[in-house]
C-alpha cells in the first residue's frame, strides 16, 4: 500500500509563549510534531505493518522541519519528504499548503493519506479535506478506529460526544483523532536508522509552482496572547448570603447577567 501522512511543525504549548510585536517570538521556543499528527504517523504505521506497503511523511514548512521529519522516520515511517517553502514563501494560509500538497501528489499512487484533526497552532482542520476535494478523493474526519479489508474501509469517527460507523473505500483521505491509538516514541535503534532513510527535499520550482501560485487568500491582522486569569474569590457567609452577593457580582463585575 502507497500511505502518506500530512505532517506539520507546530509550537510545543506547553512551554512558554513570547509575542513580539504581533508576532510569535521563534528565537528559543520549542518545536514539536503536531499532536494530533502523531495518531496519523501511528496509524499509518500499524497500516504497513498490518497490511504491506510504504509510509511517507510529507511536510510543507522551513528547513528546521527536518528535525520533526526525522522523528517521523524514527518511530517507523519509511520515507519523508519535505517541501521548503523558507525562501518563497513568507506567509501562507491553508490555501497555500493545501495548492502545494496537490501539485505534491499530482502523479502520486495513493492508497490512503492519514493527516492530524487539526494544528493546535490555528486548529482550522480545513488542510485534510481541502486537499480530498482537490484530489477527488473521499474523506473522513475525527477518526477513532479503522479497518482496511482489501479495497472497503470502516471507520468509527467522533461526533462531539457520540460515534458515527462510516463504510468506505480506498483510496482515501482521513484525519485522527485521540484515541485513535497510542503513539510510540522512538526508540535508540529507531533513532539510528532513521539517520540513514531517505528525506527527498523539494523546492516549488521542482513542483511547477511559483510563489503567485501559493499566495496567501487571507491575512493575519493580530496575534496576542489570552489574559492572564484573575484569582478567584471565595464568598464566606451563610448559603443565602452568598448567593445574593453572587449574584450582585454576576451582574457589577462579570457583566454576565
Amino acid at each position: 500500500m502507497n500511505i502518506y501522512v500530512l505532517m506539520k511543525k507546530t509550537f510545543d504549548t506547553e512551554e512558554k509563549i513570547q509575542i513580539d510585536g504581533g508576532v510569535i517570538e521563534e528565537e528559543g521556543a520549542e518545536f514539536i510534531i503536531n499532536p494530533y499528527d502523531e495518531y496519523a504517523i501511528e496509524e499509518a504505521i500499524k497500516i504497513r505493518d498490518d497490511h504491506g506497503g510504504e509510509v511517507t511523511v510529507v511536510t510543507v514548512g522551513d528547513e528546521e522541519s527536518e528535525q520533526q521529519l526525522r522523528t517521523a522516520l524514527a518511530m517507523g515511517a519509511d520515507k519523508a519528504v519535505l517541501v521548503n517553502t523558507e525562501d518563497d514563501l513568507e506567509d501562507g494560509d491553508q490555501y497555500s499548503t493545501v495548492r502545494i500538497l496537490e501539485a505534491y501528489f499530482e502523479d502520486k499512487d495513493v492508497d490512503i493519506i492519514l493527516a492530524g484533526n487539526v494544528a493546535i497552532d490555528e486548529a482550522s482542520g480545513q488542510v485534510g479535506p481541502r486537499l480530498a476535494d482537490k484530489l477527488d478523493i473521499p474523506y473522513v474526519t475525527t477518526i477513532t478506529n479503522l479497518e482496511i479489508g482489501g479495497e472497503d474501509v470502516k471507520i468509527v469517527r467522533d461526533v462531539e460526544g457520540d460515534e458515527e460507523t462510516v463504510e468506505t473505500s480506498l483510496p482515501l483521505l482521513v484525519t485522527c483523532q485521540q484515541g485513535l491509538n497510542e503513539p510510540r516514541y522512538p526508540s535508540l535503534p529507531g533513532i539510528m536508522k532513521a539517520k540513514k532513510k531517505p528525506l527527498e527535499e523539494l523546492e516549488l520550482d521542482d513542483l511547477d509552482l511559483d510563489e503567485d501560485d501559493v499566495e496567501a487568500k487571507t491575512e493575519t491582522v493580530e496575534v496576542f496572547l489570552p489574559p492572564e486569569k484573575e484569582a478567584g474569590r471565595v464568598l464566606e457567609g451563610e448559603t443565602e448570603d452568598q448567593v445574593k452577593e453572587l449574584v450582585s457580582l454576576l451582574k457589577t463585575e462579570a457583566k454576565v447577567l
